[in-house]
């Protein structure tokens, strides 16, 4: 890695990681897809924008992440067939409700959550500023976007917690 000064293992074990988080986040745009065409019900409105607000955003972090693997040297995995294979997140049904749609998407961001952070920490072990920039950021967004389908899903009774 000599133009970024990073040490070559440690930064291999980082892409490793990316690459993953990469198909995270391929499966995660589709079934946001999946959900946009197919919420049906009194939430339609609301949650068929939602859906497409953040299948955008997850369709430009899946090019982030790819430059990202590139920027560090490395070639990011492209195939459907590899993402399938390496993503912990998991295709689903077209035929959920919408608050099992909700249901599932927390689920993902729990699962996508905890590969940002094995990226992060990877990355600070290797010195690698660049990635844990921008993984950093998209763990805020993805913690925000997660309390608010969160309280989209909770009942008016409910409260929160207090210190």
């Amino acid at each position: 890695m000599n133009y970024l000064g990073l040490d070559d293992k440690k930064t291999a074990k980082t892409v490793e990681e990316l690459n993953i988080l990469l198909a995270d986040y391929h499966l995660y745009y589709q079934k946001l897809r999946n959900f946009h065409w197919n919420v049906i019900g009194k939430n339609f409105f609301d949650l068929h924008e939602k859906f497409e607000e953040l299948y955008e955003d997850a369709k430009l972090k899946v090019d982030e992440i790819a430059e990202r693997i590139l920027t560090l040297r490395y070639q990011p995995v492209s195939n459907l067939s590899d993402y399938l294979k390496s993503s912990d997140v998991k295709e689903s049904k077209s035929d959920l409700s919408d608050s099992q749609m909700i249901k599932t998407l927390l689920e993902d961001h729990g699962t996508i959550l905890k590969q940002l952070r094995k990226v992060a920490d990877l990355a600070d072990k290797g010195g690698d500023e660049g990635t844990i920039d921008q993984i950093g950021g998209y763990i805020g967004e993805l913690e925000k976007t997660s309390w608010m389908l969160d309280a989209w899903k909770m009942k008016t009774n409910d409260t929160h917690k207090t210190l």
